[in-house]
C-alpha cells in the first residue's frame, strides 16, 4: 500500500510545533509564566511603593533611597519610576548586606534571600534605626523586618512586625498597619 503524504495543514502544524519547541523559542506556557511573573512584580512594586508612601521618617528625605539587598525574585520594577505619587522621588540602588553604607545611604531596604547568619547580622545592625525594611518572604518578620511580603499567584499580601515598627522610630499610617497581618514575633 502506498504511503500517503500528510495533509498540508498537518505538516504546517507539525513544523510550527517543532519550531516553537526548539531552543531559543518561547512556548505559550513559558509566555504565560513570564506574563504572570511580570504581573507579580508589578503588584509587588505597588505594595512596596504604597508602604513607602505611607511611611514618615524623623528627617524627611528629599530623595528616598531604596536599597535592594541580596538576590530577589520580584524587585525588577522597583528600579523604574513608579506612577504612584508618594510625596518624594525614589532612587533604587543595589548594595551588599555587609555594606557600611546601609545605615547612612538607605531610608528603606528591600531584602531578598540571604543566608541565616547574614540576615540576622543585618537585622542586628538596623535595630533602632529609622530604616524601613521590607522582606520578600514572610519568615523574616519574626526576625526583624518591619514588613514581609506574601506572594502567591496573582496576589501580594504583607505581614507587619509591630515590635520592630515601634523600635524603628518611623511613623507608619495606622491604616497600613491594619491592612497587614500581624506577625508572630519571637520573644
Amino acid at each position: 500500500m502506498p504511503r500517503r503524504c500528510p495533509h498540508p495543514s498537518h505538516l504546517t502544524a507539525l513544523l510550527l510545533s517543532i519550531l516553537l519547541l526548539a531552543p531559543g523559542h518561547i512556548t505559550l506556557a513559558e509566555s504565560d509564566a513570564a506574563n504572570s511573573a511580570t504581573l507579580r512584580a508589578s503588584k509587588v512594586a505597588n505594595v512596596v511603593y504604597g508602604i513607602l508612601g505611607y511611611t514618615r521618617w524623623p528627617q524627611p528625605p528629599a530623595v528616598l533611597r531604596l536599597c535592594v539587598i541580596a538576590p530577589t525574585e520580584y524587585a525588577d520594577l522597583l528600579w523604574q519610576d513608579h506612577p504612584r505619587e508618594i510625596g518624594h522621588p525614589v532612587q533604587a540602588t543595589r548594595l551588599l548586606a555587609s555594606s557600611p553604607l546601609l545605615e547612612t545611604e538607605c531610608e528603606a531596604i528591600y531584602l531578598g534571600i540571604l543566608p541565616d547568619e547574614q540576615r540576622q547580622a543585618l537585622f542586628a545592625r538596623l535595630v533602632g534605626k529609622p530604616i524601613l525594611t521590607i522582606s520578600e518572604t514572610t519568615r523574616e518578620c519574626s526576625e526583624g523586618s518591619l514588613f514581609c511580603l506574601g506572594i502567591a499567584d496573582e496576589r501580594v499580601a504583607f505581614k507587619v512586625n509591630l515590635d520592630t515598627v515601634a523600635r524603628s522610630g518611623l511613623r507608619i499610617h495606622p491604616n497600613v498597619l491594619q491592612l497587614g497581618r500581624r506577625s508572630e514575633a519571637q520573644p
